[in-house]
């Protein structure tokens, strides 16, 4: 709801046999976000992590989760959702 009031077209990507939960346009602006509710073990982070790297584009890539500690990685910005929701700049 957020990036939809924020004006971005939302879609869902694919990519191979990938999903990509938000392919979110607005202007030329392009982004790709994976949500999950943590990231607790190396099969979650590989799911949600692996559709993006797939990606082979430079637009951000963000996965967004309500872990703690920032597990960014390979370009790919891991945030914290309260930290998305109170900063409405982050994306």
């Amino acid at each position: 709801m957020e990036l939809l009031r924020g004006g971005y077209e939302i879609t869902i990507g694919k990519v191979d046999n990938l999903e990509v939960d938000f392919v979110c346009k607005k202007l030329n602006k392009l982004i790709y976000i994976q949500v999950s509710y943590l990231l607790a073990s190396e099969e979650t982070i590989e799911r949600e992590f692996k559709p993006l790297k797939n990606i082979p584009d430079n637009y951000p890539k963000y996965v967004i989760t309500l872990d703690g500690e920032v597990m960014s990685h390979e370009g790919i910005i891991h945030l914290n959702l309260i930290d998305f929701l109170r900063d409405n700049e982050t994306i």
